[in-house]
């Protein structure tokens, strides 16, 4: 535990993964600066990534997306199927779909720009390792956008998830879907925030999924929701 003002937070243990080194130094000086935020390893590529997750405990992992050998959204998907507690964010220079949503699906939390600020960047860690997502708002409307054109690949998985959530928590995964934020669900459908949050967080659970991110995904991919 560490104390931030009055505030007391737990120690989250960060390491670092970019193939360069002026941009390591950039983000070890970052999270350093932080009295809750410890540094425990820094890699250079994916395989390097994957060495350290399997070394050490690592809560939040920030990714470059474009590395040598191994690249980011190979790594990612790696991690996160292996140490599934482990919160990967990416990281990259380039705010393009073709980025953006591979690392999403690999199993990232998160979705930012390099040129994002320190405490936009510190904010973030401390967000994902509390189990929520974070995507860059200009990324975000396109995710759905870009999944809502595609056709849906999974019918029958459509189905299984109809069983298994209840009317209530169906509706919730729709909502989801339009990438609006649980105060602005609650607003619409005339519940409180905290009941929201619940019903969400149900739904996260029963199907497996890390984040809202990937419920917008889901819904879309497997036809539950169709472009408007």
């Amino acid at each position: 535990m560490t104390e931030v003002g009055s505030e007391v937070r737990e120690e989250i243990r960060v390491g670092i993964v970019d193939d360069q080194e002026l941009m390591r130094s950039a983000l070890r000086m970052m999270v350093e600066s932080q009295p809750d935020l410890s540094l425990v390893g820094e890699a250079a590529d994916g395989y390097e990534a994957i060495a350290m997750v399997r070394s050490r405990r690592v809560d939040v992992l920030l990714m470059d997306i474009r590395m040598p050998r191994l690249d980011g959204i190979e790594a990612t998907a790696a991690i996160t199927r292996e140490f599934p507690r482990t919160r990967v964010m990416a990281l990259t220079t380039f705010d393009l779909d073709d980025y953006a949503f591979p690392a999403l699906r690999a199993g990232a939390s998160a979705f930012l720009l390099k040129d994002a600020r320190a405490e936009e960047v510190v904010a973030a860690i401390r967000t994902v390792y509390a189990g929520h997502a974070v995507v860059a708002p200009s990324t975000t409307r396109r995710l759905i956008e870009h999944v809502a054109r595609s056709v849906p690949v999974g019918e029958g998985r459509a189905e299984e998830i109809r069983e298994r959530l209840t009317p209530r928590e169906l509706e919730m995964l729709l909502e989801l879907a339009t990438g609006d934020s649980n105060a602005e669900i609650a607003r619409r459908v005339h519940l409180s925030e905290a009941t929201v949050k619940t019903h969400v967080g149900h739904v996260l659970t029963k199907l497996g999924l890390r984040d809202r991110v990937q419920a917008v995904v889901l819904a879309y991919e497997t036809g539950i929701v169709r472009p408007r």
